[in-house]
């Protein structure tokens, strides 16, 4: 079931957040399976689907990583398992720099050093959100512009790269205090 056409929401990176909201909660209301007890068995079942669907939905459109995700798994752009695609060679070379730091910090962990390296995970994290900004915010299903959507899944994909990276600068914080 497509989550946009369960809260009948246009398929959009941008959703009126307080409507998904409303929708969700009238639909959590109509399926409760606590509301359904004394329909039949295959009604029950019925509700506790409806249910378990709503609350994925909610669950995926109410985040925006999850619902870039989501649109670009519907529109054949993204295969189970899949990894990060091509990306750009800068981009690649500006991760290599982060992850010697980080290598560095692994082994000779300093404050001051673990400070710059999450700084600059943090300000191109908000430099990639800026530059894909203006997509996420025009791009329609109903305009059909395939680049955009590339352009969407490069992000995704550097996302996913730079999540791995604070993971990992977490764990050496973490590390560091013990």
């Amino acid at each position: 079931m497509n989550y946009f056409e369960f809260y009948n929401l246009p398929q959009s990176f941008q959703l009126d957040e307080a409507a998904l909201r409303r929708t969700f909660l009238e639909r959590s209301r109509q399926y409760h399976p606590d509301f359904h007890t004394l329909s039949d068995e295959a009604e029950q079942g019925r509700m506790l689907e409806l249910s378990t669907i709503n609350n994925e939905a909610f669950k995926t459109l109410s985040d925006l990583d999850k619902r870039i995700q989501y649109i670009l798994k519907i529109n054949g752009l993204l295969e189970e398992g899949e990894n990060q695609g091509a990306l750009s060679q800068d981009f690649l070379m500006e991760m290599m720099d982060i992850n010697e730091a980080m290598m560095e910090l692994e082994f000779d962990f300093d404050a001051e050093r673990y400070k710059q390296a999450r700084h600059a995970v943090e300000a191109l994290d908000q430099t990639l959100l800026k530059e894909i900004q203006p997509v996420l915010n025009n791009w329609t299903a109903e305009a059909e512009n395939p680049a955009e959507l590339l352009q969407v899944r490069e992000y995704f994909f550097k996302k996913r790269y730079l999540l791995r990276i604070f993971e990992n600068l977490s764990k050496f914080a973490a590390a560091s205090e013990s």
